[in-house]
């Protein structure tokens, strides 16, 4: 292993009687992974060391063949060493960020599998559950990852279903949607290690509100973002976003929120600034955008799993949107990437 030191000096100081051996946490590493999920995940370990003076936690970077790994932002990871097996009872994530179904391979997926067959707790951070997934690690089980990549996750694996919550513990299984949903989680892991008084410092030495509930969502039910708390125009939207696929009629959702349509209409233009109408296509445009960018469906599939009639209604309400047609973004993105 790389030797590390894992207890840097710090000025805040929390006493603990713990006396036992570290904790082991290993981080596997996938091309394009998010930084800012990864390090969410590592930096509440090193406080909890750090205010403690103690070796509380110790972590570890993998890569599938040793080699620094460049995350989205384009900032290269050197990791301590490639795939191998772990001690077992220890403890790894796997951290993905864009383009998730494309950063893991067979080989990746039978690492996964051997470990926890070897009894290694499984984990996965941003949108890790692709991998995990695909490693089989995730049939009957709780969990979830970022929001964005939730739709594609969907048409890959239509038989698994993610939560929408910031992040899920089911047993052995850890995960999270990434950003700072990692460190809710993380601090939650360290509540169950070493008690709530030190997950409550390591909180605030990140400067960080903490959920302190695991059924949070990652999207805050809209009414943050909209500045308004009116629940007919949250359980609308909330209603909008569950139904792409085969799209509501607007006086259906109107006799679900009970509200006139009249009265919802004016709900969006004062705190959307468009019609329901307009919102409720934006939405499905969106989620084409999203399957376009991570998924090999072709144009008709998404027209289809995007409420659209036909490859033709869906381009032209894109081209409006995006000022291009699907194929010519996809063509052009497959060209920018290359």
């Amino acid at each position: 292993m790389t030797q590390k030191n894992f207890v840097p000096k710090g000025a805040a100081s929390f006493r603990i009687s713990y006396d036992g051996p570290a904790k082991e946490i290993y981080f596997l590493l996938l091309p394009k992974l998010t930084m800012l999920a990864f390090s969410a995940a590592v930096e509440p370990l090193r406080i909890a060391n750090q205010v403690t003076n103690k070796e509380l936690y110790r972590w570890f970077l993998i890569t599938e063949d040793g080699s620094s790994v460049m995350c989205s932002n384009g900032i290269e990871i050197t990791p301590d060493f490639a795939l191998q097996n772990l001690p077992r009872s220890s403890r790894f994530f796997v951290c993905s960020g864009i383009e998730p179904a494309e950063s893991t391979n067979r080989k990746v997926q039978s690492w996964i599998s051997r470990q926890i067959a070897f009894g290694c707790k499984p984990g996965g951070i941003c949108s890790g559950a692709f991998a995990l997934a695909q490693a089989g690690a995730l049939t009957g089980r709780r969990f979830t990852l970022h929001w964005e990549n939730q739709p594609a996750f969907l048409e890959h694996f239509n038989d698994l279903e993610p939560s929408a919550n910031l992040y899920e513990i089911d047993n052995d299984l850890m995960t999270c949607g990434g950003g700072n949903a990692a460190t809710d989680l993380m601090l939650d892991m360290i509540e169950s290690d070493f008690g709530k008084d030190l997950a409550i410092i390591v909180s605030d030495m990140c400067i960080h509100s903490r959920s302190n509930n695991r059924q949070t969502l990652q999207k805050s039910a809209f009414s943050v973002a909209l500045g308004s708390r009116n629940q007919h125009l949250i359980n609308a939207m909330q209603i909008m976003h569950e139904n792409l696929e085969e799209p509501l009629d607007i006086s259906e959702i109107t006799e679900a929120v009970d509200i006139s349509r009249r009265q919802l209409e004016r709900l969006f233009q004062k705190y959307v600034g468009t019609s329901p109408t307009q919102y409720y296509i934006e939405l499905r445009v969106a989620r084409a955008y999203a399957l376009l960018n991570e998924t090999e469906m072709t144009v008709s599939e998404i027209a289809a799993a995007t409420g659209f009639g036909s490859a033709t209604q869906l381009t032209v309400r894109f081209k409006k949107r995006y000022g291009e047609a699907p194929t010519s973004f996809r063509r052009g993105w497959s060209e920018r990437r290359g």
